[in-house]
Formats: C-alpha cells, structure tokens, sequence
C-alpha cells in the first residue's frame, strides 16, 4: 500500500466534510495543533530537566570526590 493518490484523497476530505461539517473542522485542526504544540513543549521541558539532574548529579559526584582527595591527603 502506498500513498493514496489526489482522488482518493478527495474522497477522504469529502467524507470528512460530511461527518463534521465545515464549521468543525478548523475547529479541529486548532485542537490538533495545540495539542501537538503543548507535547512538544512538555518533551523540551523534559529534556531540559533531565539535563539539570544529570548537571547536578555530576556537580554532587565531583564534590564527593574532591572530599575523598582531602582526606585521604590529611591522612597521610
């Protein structure tokens, strides 16, 4: 199966046309499209969290690290 060809396309519209009418379906694309804005607002906004704890958990490694190197100095 492939794409569907302009008539068929056609077709496809039209049948959505009379299901929805014509008022609905900019009303329908407005939905659509903010849905899709708002999930890939929430994958940006979790990409950047994710980001931050992985900051942080190197920051919280290097330091805990650095304490090991102090006191094994004091130590010797």
């Amino acid at each position: 199966m492939g794409v569907p060809s302009m008539p068929e396309l056609l077709i496809i519209l039209a049948i959505v046309v009379l299901l929805f009418g014509a008022k609905k379906i900019p009303d329908l694309a407005k939905g659509i499209g903010k849905g899709i804005k708002s999930f890939k607002s929430e994958m940006k906004e979790d990409e950047v969290a994710t980001t931050t704890e992985e900051k942080i958990e190197k920051k919280e490694e290097t330091e805990s690290a650095s304490a090991t190197k102090v006191e094994e100095t004091k130590q010797a």
